[in-house]
């Protein structure tokens, strides 16, 4: 392959972990080939907190938000004016940075960022991570170069657009899995007992918690073992639930280092964001998918499906849970060392490790061939 000279680079990535990280995998990419990066988030927390592991990279942050559901109110006329803001934003720091190329993650952190790119003469892509694409994305792709997505079953969303399969990047600093017995030590758990990771997220996930909850007391005579990441507010009302039912556990509002909760879990329970997908494929985890009931065109649940048919996967609303039947699938599966295998391996087969390289090598080739 030709070599690429070093270049500039903007990727604007901010307002939720699922465009975030798998932004910061793809800027890793880029500047260990020696090119510059420059990250555009947004001003919510998580992104100022993600930044602090990430002191390579240069950020701003944009004041953009995400689109009202009412067109016809003052929340659009605010909507429009922080876009307009964020594109006179973007076109400044592009006279004074001169990128040569632009990546939008998603979000409408990204819109103005690819409007702005497309103005000047620069080519341009966004990364659609999930099967059905977000309002944001869905506009940005009529100004972008090209459209890289995670799923095949994306590419019939994007109607007339130049698509190509990357994968979803997983972030580097997730890192590889750890030895399993050095893994349990810091959870304080037994390495001989099968372990349950619950998970909702960067965000964590209430329902996910009252679904656990409800099924925990029905789970204490199984013989395993639970790690639950509830987020912020859950943490002390599980860990009580789970101390009162005689379950050995380890329960935190967060754990940032989730290479090591990869590293022991044997079967996982989680939403179906297509960042938290592409992690469990990457550590080959089988799993039970709760998909957010309240995601935009029901998006989680098309993620979740297309793990379910590669046999990854189980799917459980959450409307239709039943502790029973919830807790008899959860120590099926957790017994049932075969199937667990079956579904590591399929797990597996469903996101490249190599996305990030596969998004870096689109970028580097536009750069060199120029193409606009």
């Amino acid at each position: 392959m030709t070599e690429t000279k070093p270049f500039r680079a903007i990727i604007a990535c901010g307002g939720t972990g699922g465009h975030l990280f798998p932004g910061l995998a793809v800027a890793e990419s880029l500047h260990e080939r020696g090119h510059e990066v420059l990250l555009f988030v947004s001003e919510k927390e998580i992104d100022t907190i993600a930044l602090k592991d990430h002191p390579q990279f240069r950020a701003e942050k944009l004041p953009s938000v995400g689109m009202p559901a009412m067109l016809i109110s003052p929340a659009f006329v605010g909507f429009l004016r922080r876009c307009w803001d964020s594109y006179r934003q973007c076109c400044s720091i592009y006279r004074k940075y001169r990128p040569s190329v632009v990546l939008g993650m998603g979000g409408f952190t990204s819109t103005a960022p690819i409007l702005a790119a497309r103005m000047q003469g620069l080519p341009c892509f966004i990364h659609e991570s999930n099967a059905i694409p977000g309002r944001a994305n869905r506009l940005a792709a009529k100004f972008a170069t090209r459209v890289l997505i995670g799923f095949e079953d994306c590419r019939k969303r994007f109607s007339g657009a130049d698509c190509i399969v990357t994968g979803t990047p997983v972030r580097k600093n997730l890192g590889r899995p750890i030895e399993r017995n050095e893994a349990m030590k810091i959870f304080g758990l037994d390495p001989s007992r099968r372990t349950l990771l619950v998970t909702g997220g960067s965000q964590g996930a209430g329902g996910i918690n009252q679904a656990l909850f409800r099924t925990a007391p029905l789970l204490a005579q199984s013989g395993i073992q639970i790690i639950h990441l509830t987020g912020k507010n859950d943490d002390r009302l599980a860990a009580a639930n789970y101390q009162r039912d005689e379950i050995p556990h380890y329960v935190a509002p967060f754990h940032h280092r989730m290479e090591e909760v990869y590293s022991v879990a044997d079967v996982v329970i989680s939403r179906a964001g297509a960042s938290s997908l592409s992690e469990l494929s990457q550590f080959g985890l089988p799993s039970i998918l709760i998909p957010y009931p309240h995601a935009t065109d029901d998006h989680q649940k098309a993620n979740a499906e297309i793990h379910v048919r590669a046999g990854a996967s189980l799917l459980a609303e959450e409307k239709d849970i039943v502790p029973e039947v919830f807790a008899a699938s959860i120590s099926n599966l957790l017994n049932d060392p075969a199937r667990c295998a079956a579904m590591t391996a399929a797990a597996r087969q469903l996101s490249p490790e190599s996305a990030a390289k596969n998004v870096a090598d689109v970028m580097e080739r536009a750069v060199r061939e120029g193409t606009k």
